[in-house]
């Protein structure tokens, strides 16, 4: 979003930014970096600020983060148990989070097809889209958001709606997954229940009639709805991502079916078997901030201690990005250059951006300005979208 002050500095000039703490692929050094008309030009080592230059003061500059995977809009469509919020107003309060949090190109990842028959997920997929396009369209974003269909195998009515938006300009991803109690993520059933009661309780007896009814549609609709989903992808040459694989059954199948990314593995076993198929492994930042997964699987830190994770996802809290950033280049191994990659380029790369994810030369110019304050914590000064201030 421009203001006075940055207006001359971004309306077709050039910007120079000095003595910044400039984070590339594979290195970091304090220089100079030119931007003109929202590219970066050129990357220089120095540590003599140029004239006219603005100093950084030692401030990191790191790419924009790049997002695949965020449930973050849910919390504004949905914020109380039987509360539906108006998209138009949940999408722009996302959108600032998503600035606020460095991410400048966020793919907001919609689910299709709802397991809760009348749930808020099945109320607000229509809409959540259609605010997406509506808030595009007017100019109303701070960052670049795209769109991550989620499909829910065993919904009944999931082909309908994915063939409603399939070929939607702004899809980037779809990812299949199965929530159906008893496998996956939901492996523990105790666990399951203890993530439902979170909003409802349950009898004994209601409980195990919703497990059954679920496996039941599993049964029926999961292995049909899958096949065509991935069928329809591949025609459309979209890239796939398989969801809570667990047994190497799981990334079997999704090696076959040319899927290219592994989100949120929950087992060791099968983080293996995606790096062994040439997968990229997406884990969730909270997950590495909190030091392990919610629903009691792998976690992150394990995965990266074994090279295994290529990619963070904010999953439910956008700020999460940037710390599990912080945090996993204090690893053995791990390098910050190597670990900013996993929000940044590895991202962008993985759905086909090629033009942005770097500090380098004829890269659009995402750019965050960033400092640790006194407790530790990387906080965001500053977010640039092509060389235009977001936030």
């Amino acid at each position: 979003m421009l203001t006075q002050t940055n207006f001359a500095k971004t309306c077709g000039a050039v910007q120079v930014l000095g003595n910044a703490r400039i984070v590339t692929a594979n290195a970091e050094f304090i220089g100079t970096v030119v931007i003109e008309n929202g590219v970066i030009e050129s990357v220089e080592p120095t540590d003599k600020l140029a004239l006219g230059a603005e100093d950084w003061a030692g401030d990191w500059l790191l790419p924009g983060l790049v997002e695949l995977h965020t449930d973050n809009l849910e919390k504004h469509l949905s914020p109380r148990p039987g509360v539906l919020w108006d998209a138009h107003s949940a999408m722009l309060v996302h959108d600032a989070q998503c600035a606020a949090a460095g991410i400048t190109t966020v793919l907001d990842s919609v689910v299709i097809g709802d397991l809760d028959k009348g749930g808020p997920r099945a109320m607000t997929q229509h809409s959540s889209i259609k605010a997406l396009h509506q808030c595009r369209d007017e100019g109303l974003m701070r960052v670049e958001h795209l769109l991550h269909l989620r499909c829910e195998l065993s919904a009944h009515d999931i082909l309908a709606v994915y063939h409603q938006y399939a070929d939607d300009p702004l899809v980037k991803l779809v990812s299949v997954m199965d929530h159906t109690p008893g496998q996956r993520q939901w492996r523990d059933l105790a666990s399951y229940r203890n993530y439902l009661e979170r909003h409802r309780s349950f009898t004994d007896a209601s409980f195990d009639a919703m497990i059954a009814e679920r496996q039941a549609d599993q049964r029926v609709y999961a292995v049909p709805h899958r096949q065509a989903i991935v069928q329809a992808c591949v025609a459309r040459g979209l890239p796939l991502a398989s969801h809570d694989d667990t047994l190497l059954s799981d990334v079997q199948l999704a090696a076959q079916e040319g899927v290219s990314l592994s989100e949120f593995p929950t087992t060791l076993a099968a983080a293996q078997a995606a790096r062994a198929a040439g997968m990229a492994i997406i884990m969730g930042g909270p997950n590495m901030v909190k030091g392990g997964s919610h629903s009691g699987n792998i976690s992150a830190m394990e995965l990266a201690r074994c090279d295994l994770l290529d990619i963070f996802s904010s999953d439910y809290v956008p700020s999460s990005l940037l710390l599990a950033t912080f945090m996993l280049s204090q690893l053995e191994h791990w390098s910050l250059s190597k670990a900013v990659c996993t929000v940044t380029r590895n991202p962008a790369r993985a759905i086909g951006l090629q033009d942005r994810g770097e500090i380098a030369v004829g890269q659009r110019a995402d750019f965050l300005r960033v400092r640790m304050n006194r407790v530790g914590m990387p906080m965001v000064r500053q977010t640039w979208l092509a060389g235009q201030r977001a936030f």
